[in-house]
């Protein structure tokens, strides 16, 4: 059972309390990349990295070493939408683990020291992220979805950018954003709620009057595109894909139904036997659906040997139009809920991705889902439904296609 609490500075928290001797919590801010300006290019996953370079009571080893010393796991990570600072630890740490998610996220100092070397560290990862062009595709590809808006460019931000930031940048965009009204906490673990909530108010209690996060930028028009880029690869790489439903959208749930069935994690998906097990062309071959607060991402990735691409990409196209043209079977409709509701299940045993997905859903929606809604809204999905989101998002005229080839 989920349990709700908001402290008068507008910090929502939601624990679930379980018995295991391992508990996780964490704190979700509601700002991401998508949150910068132009000149602050990066600027959300850098402030994520220097909150742990030291605070007002804390250098940075005494930041870093007040959980791992005791064994637990501290850890952070930034998407176009938020960021999420959290940790695994032993239950009886929760006093220790709160006081210092606050002491981290309202009290950092970010020292002018720190935050110079940090920039090579976050420079390394670019150009870690850069030699794998599997990755690097989605950054490109996302680009040609959301041209001059926010949602195109990348997380990590460019060197040349990343260079000019001073701390007076952080102070600026941390004091725009991370306050206790634009945040969660999120709590999985074996304490007493009443317990928790007061721990929170002692350490995150602080009046802290928002500066006021802005409004978030609407992606313009879109415009299908394709384009071939000329890399340093021995196999060509392949995005084909769209824009798609909101995190609001009632189809959504449609949406990751069908994605699961044509390109999800199971090995029967659809365009893993098509692909691969059918005609042995395509070691990776997957698809995906996120959902953003106003719009929502949907992709087919796949890596095969340049020879073999054409005949991947019309292979593709051929399970795309069979969604778009044919209602599932009942059986086939069956076996797909069954799927998807068996993985967000055995995905739920993992208490630490259920944390960060309480923090994230009460973000959105101000409330989380339990197993059996989630349950209910999927076994709702009719034929139809399927049909319909796969005509929008499947459409040949709508999707865009980007490749990374050798030179």
């Amino acid at each position: 059972m989920h349990q709700y609490h908001t402290l008068p500075n507008g910090l929502r928290i939601v624990h679930k309390q379980t018995k295991s001797p391992v508990a996780h919590a964490g704190v979700i801010i509601n700002a991401g990349s998508r949150d910068e300006s132009p000149i602050e290019h990066g600027i959300a996953h850098f402030t994520e990295h220097v909150f742990f370079k030291g605070t007002k009571k804390r250098k940075l080893f005494q930041v870093l070493g007040r959980l791992e010393n005791i064994g637990a796991d501290l850890n952070a990570y930034t998407t176009k939408e938020d960021i999420s600072v959290f940790a695994s630890f032993p239950k009886s740490y929760y006093n220790r683990t709160i006081e210092l998610l606050s002491d981290i996220l309202l009290h950092s100092v970010f020292p002018a020291k720190e935050i110079e070397k940090e920039k090579d560290v976050i420079i390394d990862e670019i150009n870690a992220y850069e030699d794998t062009p599997a990755e690097a595709i989605f950054d490109d590809f996302e680009d040609m979805l959301f041209p001059g808006n926010a949602l195109g460019r990348n997380i990590l931000g460019r060197p040349a950018i990343l260079r000019k930031f001073r701390r007076e940048h952080i102070l600026a965009f941390t004091t725009k954003h991370v306050h206790p009204a634009n945040m969660v906490f999120c709590s999985v673990g074996g304490i007493g709620f009443n317990r928790l909530v007061e721990m929170v108010s002692r350490y995150f209690s602080q009046s802290i009057t928002p500066f006021g996060s802005g409004q978030r930028e609407t992606p313009g028009e879109y415009k299908s595109r394709q384009d071939n880029r000329k890399r340093s690869v021995y196999q060509a790489h392949c995005i084909i894909g769209n824009r798609a439903y909101s995190s609001y959208d009632t189809p959504r749930t449609a949406m990751a139904l069908l994605n699961n069935i044509l390109g999800g994690p199971a090995m029967n998906s659809r365009l893993n036997m098509a692909i691969r097990e059918k005609h042995g062309i395509a070691y990776n071959i997957e698809s995906s659906y996120s959902p953003l607060s106003d719009t929502g991402v949907f992709s087919i990735y796949l890596g095969t040997d340049v020879s073999s691409l054409e005949k991947s990409i019309g292979l593709v196209h051929c399970e795309l139009d069979k969604l778009r043209e044919g209602h599932l079977g009942t059986m086939q409709l069956h076996t797909g809920k069954r799927q998807l509701t068996g993985q967000i299940a055995i995905g739920m045993e993992s208490h630490q991705n259920d944390m960060l997905s309480m923090g994230k859903s009460v973000l959105l929606y101000d409330k989380v889902e339990g197993l059996r809604e989630i349950c209910q809204k999927i076994n709702n999905v009719t034929a139809t439904e399927i049909m319909e989101a796969a005509n929008l998002v499947f459409a040949r005229e709508r999707m865009s296609m980007l490749t990374f080839t050798k030179k």
